[in-house]
C-alpha cells in the first residue's frame, strides 16, 4: 500500500498588481539616482567654472603686476622702473624695455595661460546657462564669440610687445622700426578693449538671466563693459599717447572684480 502525501509548493509567480508596483518602485529609484547624479554633476561643473574664473583673474593680476617696477625688481626681473605709458617719450620706452626684459617675458608667457583660461571660462559658462533652461543663451554666445576675439587680439598685443623688447636690444636711441612696433602695440591694445567689453557684458547678462549672479553685478558689467567699448573707439588717440587708455584700465579693473566675485559665488554653489 502506497501512501501519497501532498506537499505544498512555493510559487514565485507575482500577482500582476504586485509586478506593476515593483516596476514602478524600481523606475522611481532609478530616476531618483539619475537625478542625484545630474545634480552632483551640475554642482561639480559650476564649481569648476568658478575656479577657472578666479584662476583667470589671478593670472591677469599677476601679469599686470609685472609692469609695476617694485614688483618686478623684487622678483629680480627689472630695475624698479614702472612701465611707460603710450604718451611717454620714446627714449623712456626704450630704456624701460632694455632694462626690464624679464618682466615682459613673464607677462607674455602668462598670456598663453590667460587665453586658455578665458576660453574655458566662457565656454563653461555657456554650458551652465544651457543647463539652467537656456535663459540668457544669446548673451552667453556673445561672450564666447567676443572672448575668442579678445584672446586673438590680445595675443597680438603681447606679440608686438615682444617685438618691442627684441627691438630695444642693442639700441642706443629709438629708431623708426622701434617706434612703429610701439605704436602698433598701443593700437592693438586699444582695439582689444571693445572685445573685452563685449565679453564682460555678454557673460554678466547671461549669468544674471540664469540666476547665477546678483543684480548689482549686472550693473557693474554694463558700466565697466561700456567704458571699455567707448575707450576702444578712441584707438587712434590711444595709439598716439592719449590718457584715454586709463578709461580702459578702469574697465579692466571692473572685469577682474566681477570675475572674482562671480567665481567665488560659483565655487560656493550659489546662484
Amino acid at each position: 500500500m502506497t501512501i501519497r502525501t501532498n506537499t505544498p509548493t512555493c510559487s514565485t509567480t507575482r500577482h500582476p498588481n504586485e509586478t506593476k508596483e515593483y516596476d514602478v518602485r524600481t523606475q522611481k529609484a532609478e530616476l531618483t539616482a539619475l537625478e542625484d547624479r545630474q545634480v552632483l554633476d551640475r554642482v561639480s561643473t559650476t564649481r569648476i567654472v568658478g575656479g577657472v574664473a578666479v584662476a583667470y583673474a589671478a593670472s591677469v593680476i599677476v601679469q599686470n603686476a609685472m609692469f609695476f617696477g617694485g614688483v618686478a625688481q623684487l622678483l629680480g626681473l627689472g630695475d624698479g622702473t614702472a612701465a611707460p605709458t603710450y604718451g611717454d617719450p620714446l627714449g623712456e620706452v626704450l630704456a624701460y624695455h632694455a632694462a626690464n626684459r624679464g618682466a615682459v617675458t613673464v607677462a607674455a608667457g602668462l598670456e598663453a595661460l590667460n587665453m586658455v583660461l578665458l576660453l574655458a571660462f566662457v565656454t563653461g559658462l555657456q554650458g551652465l546657462v544651457q543647463r539652467r533652461g537656456a535663459a540668457g543663451a544669446d548673451w552667453s554666445r556673445l561672450a564666447v564669440a567676443a572672448g575668442a576675439t579678445f584672446s586673438a587680439i590680445f595675443a597680438l598685443v603681447l606679440a608686438t610687445h615682444i617685438a618691442v623688447v627684441l627691438a630695444a636690444e642693442g639700441l642706443v636711441e629709438p629708431n623708426p622700426a622701434f617706434e612703429l612696433a610701439w605704436q602698433l602695440h598701443a593700437a592693438l591694445f586699444a582695439l582689444a578693449l571693445p572685445a573685452l567689453g563685449a565679453t564682460f557684458i555678454g557673460a554678466a547678462l547671461a549669468t544674471h538671466a540664469s540666476g547665477l549672479t546678483r543684480p548689482w553685478q549686472r550693473l557693474l558689467a554694463v558700466a565697466g563693459g561700456s567704458v571699455l567699448i567707448l575707450a576702444g573707439t578712441g584707438n587712434l588717440a590711444i595709439a598716439d599717447g592719449s590718457p584715454l587708455v586709463f578709461a580702459g584700465v578702469t574697465g579692466l579693473a571692473a572685469w577682474l572684480v566681477w570675475l572674482v566675485i562671480t567665481g567665488l559665488r560659483l565655487i560656493r554653489g550659489k546662484g
